[in-house]
């Protein structure tokens, strides 16, 4: 409640997800792909066995690559950056909610279907994220361009998987590394 603000007297008589999920995931119609902004956050909810298997279009990672000279790309910020056309301000609100953030997603959604296609995005969704700039360190700010090749391999090595992937594609451009497997997770080496 206290980050959310939703009372439990308004969802005394839902559904449970698992069985309010289904319907919503696979409609009659197909879909040709789910999307959500940091779409990893909701597959966690939306499992493979809730929505028969679906694609996911990561609107997160899409707008890294369609839109690097933002200065930042979370769902609300990207809708104050970039103003889409049609959106409506007090239906994304509040932020944090389903349905709002879910407004503000579409509008994207929208914007980048305007400027690639369907296959790209979802192409660029199964990768981790390709960050602009580094986030973090004694870097953070600066181009992946202007890092130092030892530094490079140091981040391309690490745990963060948006870092090390985005280390390993600098270190490529510059054809200092020729391993095309980036690690995608350590849970399988984990148990």
């Amino acid at each position: 409640m206290a980050v959310h603000h939703i009372l439990d007297e308004w969802v005394q008589d839902a559904g449970y997800w698992k069985a309010v999920a289904p319907p919503i995931l696979r409609p009659e119609a197909g879909v040709i792909a789910l999307a959500a902004h940091r779409a990893s956050f909701e597959q966690r909810y939306c499992t493979p066995a809730l929505s028969g298997g679906a694609k996911w279009i990561c609107t997160w990672k899409c707008a890294l690559r369609l839109w690097p000279d933002l200065p930042r790309f979370s769902n609300q910020m990207l809708r104050y950056l970039r103003r889409p056309e049609g959106l409506v301000h007090q239906l994304g609100l509040p932020a944090h909610r389903a349905l709002p953030d879910a407004y503000v997603t579409a509008h994207h959604l929208r914007d980048m279907l305007h400027q690639t296609t369907v296959e790209q995005l979802l192409a660029w969704s199964r990768e981790p994220g390709l960050l602009p700039h580094v986030p973090a360190g004694p870097e953070r700010g600066k181009a992946w361009s202007a890092v130092d090749a030892d530094r490079l391999h140091i981040l391309a090595s690490g745990r963060d998987i948006d870092i090390a992937f985005t280390a390993a594609t600098e270190l490529r451009r510059r054809g200092l590394m020729t391993d095309t497997a980036v690690r995608t997770s350590d849970q399988g080496r984990l148990l």
